[in-house]
């Protein structure tokens, strides 16, 4: 029965697998039907757009059009001299050589291409400037933006982001000290100007390449001076500025691919508008992409599927012939056929084809010192999809140079539309070519290019075929026997690989055998000194004693049983009346708690009533300090009085300068008239009236000349009164700081008590917050304050006479009010009288 479920069990499983399996490849077929659909789709969709608006605007070229472009076209191939960048790339380990990959792809594998000049200048024959492609006998063909891009191999760019000229950007100093990391006066002093644009030469390059300590920056340079001498080689052994402007936005991962083939149709289209010049483009590049479309193989290497795979370093070990003349090379391509051409690269692998921007019909190219656009529907035999009619018209107007006037305007154009780029999916069914395309291509206007001729239509392997020599003959023999025996060795090193696989599923099987071997001779060793140890303790046990010493035994370990269990019940029984200890306790404890809150209620209320008495205390002394406060206020008015008094004083004092001038006229006068005159006698008469002017007058009788006693004893009367004056102010600012410090401590008083005024003394029959301070206590510095409010001098102004009295005035100075305090009492002179004085000195005079 068991035999039988199992086998049910397996075909259930064998019939399950197969429709998984079944499922699986009809989900994938129809995955690849629905694709295709699609594929379809997209495609009829692109092609009827492109057909009805080339019905509808036309061609580039029109009927009746008469070309300008010369017969035949000398181009100029000169390039650089590439050694020195041979040899520093050579010099490279291969860590500073994987930066550069990946940063900057393949470009060191342009500088092992030779330049075929032969070659070149049969290809500028047949550019077509009109249509933007070349045009070879029935075919069309122009390197795309997916081409440059898969042949270049950019690990670090984004395809949609291309470049464009900004309007500000740095100057070429400023970008050089960024992308050489030197100084401004290093490179300002190396700058050179060739033609009408700046430059730096590669030897300045050069030496920086070698000495720079930065791995990263001497890899910068190295891709600089790629760019400056191989692809956009301008001025021979210089690197042009407008370089540097492209390769200073590498960084924010733009294409360099759209500049680079801007830059090749825009010089060959100037060559042959001017039936000479020299072509400022990447010719590596170009030649590259050329061979690849007549590289016949039969099919695909794996290779091309890998990412470490790169077509240019494989096109580069290529040798090619190089003997060919230009008028042969002519022969070829004139008389080209469909089947002479490799459409798709063997290294391009396709999915999607960009074939417009925003609102052209077509993909227009910005490059750095143009633009240029290009139909890339008339060439998609070579993404392998099915070749329709292409809208071209606008494409010959479509160039624009940087020098132009408004090309500001045009690049914001074609910055826009590269922002809306269109993409379709190839399609590889039926037919490769429409029959509308084999119609249109037959009308079709083109420029002046090489014509095809009848006569001398031959395969291409004719024009190129070479008789080859006895040499030649033993090393293709010898190529053929290598080939094979290569074959051999790859087919031995897979079956040595196979067997080796098989050898070690054999060892790795022997292992788990030994393992397990191993494993069971251990379990076998445990179980034998398991067995050993048991024997040995049932001998250390004792296990041979008989039924009556064994139930004796029995006996006893019951009876230690029975004590265990009578000291556990014990045991329990005493945690039971612990327990009910421990609820006795809670209990009390919540007692406790209970009448603690009570206390501390209590408590609560006994410290509102203290409040109570304070505050009331309290309003007692604020009663008592604000009396105080009054006479305060009274004695500030008396010192205000005193304050007034003093400027009387100086007024006084004024008088007495007015006095000795007086005294020193009086002088004059003495000397002038004697004293037996009538008026001298007269002025003896008003002497005697007062003692004080008789003391006065008397001293300037004896002394003449007396004026410097006089001055002397004036000058003494002022400088008693400048220091009662001075003691009387330092007296009062005294008063004023302490009737100050009274008042603050006033007002802190009477914030304290509007606070306690919100507590218990307001609402008495709620409880409140604890008071500020506890009950009997006072702060000692409130209580020093008071003290020294209560026990503050107390100042007594006497009365002040008038001014213009006869009786003099006493100014009290001191803290109390005995007279002989004032250590001065000064007599002011009456006023009256020194008038009466001048008045007589006048009669005198």
């Amino acid at each position: 029965a068991f035999v039988l479920v199992a086998w049910h069990f397996d075909y259930i499983a064998f019939h399950y697998k197969r429709a998984l399996t079944h499922i699986r490849l009809l989900d994938e077929k129809l995955s690849m039907e629905i694709e295709f659909l699609d594929k379809v789709e997209n495609n009829a969709v692109v092609q009827v757009w492109s057909e009805k608006a080339q019905l509808q605007k036309g061609d580039s070229l029109t009927e009746g059009y008469k070309s300008e472009l010369w017969d035949f076209t000398y181009v100029s191939v000169t390039q650089n001299n590439l050694q020195e960048l041979k040899e520093i790339w050579d010099q490279w380990d291969d860590e500073i050589k994987q930066l550069f990959y990946y940063n900057y792809g393949d470009l060191p594998y342009l500088l092992d291409i030779k330049v075929d000049e032969h070659l070149f200048r049969a290809l500028a024959q047949f550019w077509n400037s009109a249509y933007s492609c070349f045009t070879f006998g029935e075919v069309d063909l122009v390197p795309t933006i997916e081409e440059y891009t898969t042949l270049l191999r950019w690990p670090k760019i984004q395809v949609d982001k291309i470049y464009s000229k900004a309007v500000n950007v740095p100057t070429f100093v400023k970008k050089l000290m960024n992308i050489l990391a030197m100084s401004e006066e290093w490179v300002s002093v190396r700058v050179k100007q060739k033609g009408d644009s700046k430059c730096i030469p590669w030897r300045s390059l050069r030496d920086l390449i070698l000495v720079h300590p930065d791995t990263k920056k001497k890899v910068d340079i190295f891709a600089l001076s790629i760019y400056g001498l191989v692809i956009f080689p301008k001025a021979l052994g210089y690197v042009d500025e407008a370089v540097t402007d492209l390769f200073d936005r590498l960084d924010k991962r733009i294409t360099p691919v759209p500049a680079i083939l801007a830059k090749t149709f825009r010089s060959l289209s100037a060559c042959r508008s001017t039936g000479e010049g020299r072509f400022i483009g990447c010719a590596q590049l170009l030649l590259v992409w050329f061979h690849s479309h007549f590289w016949k193989v039969d099919k695909v290497s794996y290779r091309v599927f890998s990412e470490n795979y790169s077509p240019l370093k494989e096109l580069a070990s290529t040798t090619r012939r190089d003997n060919i003349m230009v008028e042969k090379w002519i022969a070829i391509l004139q008389n080209l056929k469909d089947k002479d051409v490799e459409w798709k690269a063997p290294w391009m692998v396709p999915d999607e084809i960009l074939y417009r921007c925003g609102d052209f019909d077509w993909v227009l190219l910005l490059g750095i010192w143009g633009a240029v656009g290009y139909a890339p529907l008339l060439v998609l035999k070579q993404y392998r999809s099915r070749q329709f009619v292409p809208i071209t018209q606008g494409l010959s107007q479509s160039e624009f140079s940087y020098k132009d006037d408004g090309y500001k305007k045009n690049i914001r154009e074609v910055t826009n539309a590269w922002k809306q780029t269109h993409r379709m999916k190839r399609l590889t069914v039926g037919p490769m070519v429409t029959p509308e395309y084999n119609g249109w291509w037959s009308r079709r206007v083109n420029d002046n290019i090489p014509r095809l001729r009848e006569e001398d239509v031959r395969p291409v392997e004719e024009h190129l075929q070479v008789v080859p020599s006895e040499m030649e003959i033993i090393k293709q023999d010898f190529e053929k026997r290598s080939l094979q025996l290569e074959r051999k060795i790859e087919r031995l090193e897979g079956e040595k690989m196979q067997l080796g696989l098989d050898v070690d599923a054999q060892r790795l099987e022997a292992d788990k055998l030994i393992k397990g071997k191993n494993k069971a001779e251990e379990d076998l060793d445990s179980l034998k000194t398991d067995y050993k140890k048991l024997r040995r303790s049932m001998r250390t046990a004792g296990l041979g004693k008989t039924s009556e010493q064994w139930r004796q035994e029995i006996q006893e370990e019951r009876t230690k049983v029975d004590q265990w269990e009578k000291k556990f019940q014990d045991t329990q029984a005493r945690e039971v009346a612990l327990r009910e200890s421990l609820l006795v306790c809670q209990n009390e404890k919540a007692g406790l708690k209970v009448r603690v809150a009570e206390l501390e209620k209590s408590l609560h209320q006994h410290r509102n009533c203290n409040s109570v008495i304070e505050l009331k205390a309290s309003l007692g002394k604020i009663e008592e300090l604000k009396e105080w406060v009054g006479e305060l206020e009274d004695a500030l008015q008396n010192s205000e009085l005193r304050i007034e008094l003093l400027e009387r004083v100086a007024q006084i004092r004024g008088v007495a300068e007015h006095l000795q001038t007086l005294a020193v006229q009086a002088d004059v006068l003495s000397l002038k008239y004697e004293s037996e005159s009538d008026r001298g006698r007269e002025l003896a008469w008003l002497l005697r009236r007062d003692p004080n002017k008789t003391k006065i007058m008397t001293v300037i009788l004896e002394h003449p000349y007396g004026t410097r006693t006089k001055t002397k004893a004036m000058d003494q009367w002022i400088e008693r009164l400048e220091q009662m004056q001075k003691e009387m102010q330092d007296k009062m600012q005294e008063q004023l700081d302490v009737l100050e410090s009274q008042r603050a401590m006033m007002s802190q008083l009477t914030q304290l008590l509007a606070d306690k005024g919100k507590g218990p003394a307001l609402n008495s029959g709620v409880d409140q917050e604890d008071p500020v301070y506890p009950p009997g206590f006072a702060p000692t510095s409130t209580q020093a304050q008071l003290d020294m409010c209560q026990q503050g001098a107390r100042v007594h102004i006497r009365p002040q006479c008038q001014v213009d009295t006869l009786t003099p005035i006493n100014f009290q100075i001191g803290s109390g009010s005995n007279p002989g305090d004032n250590p001065v009492n000064p007599v002011v002179p009456d006023l009256n009288d020194v008038a009466e004085v001048e008045k007589a000195r006048v009669d005198l005079s």
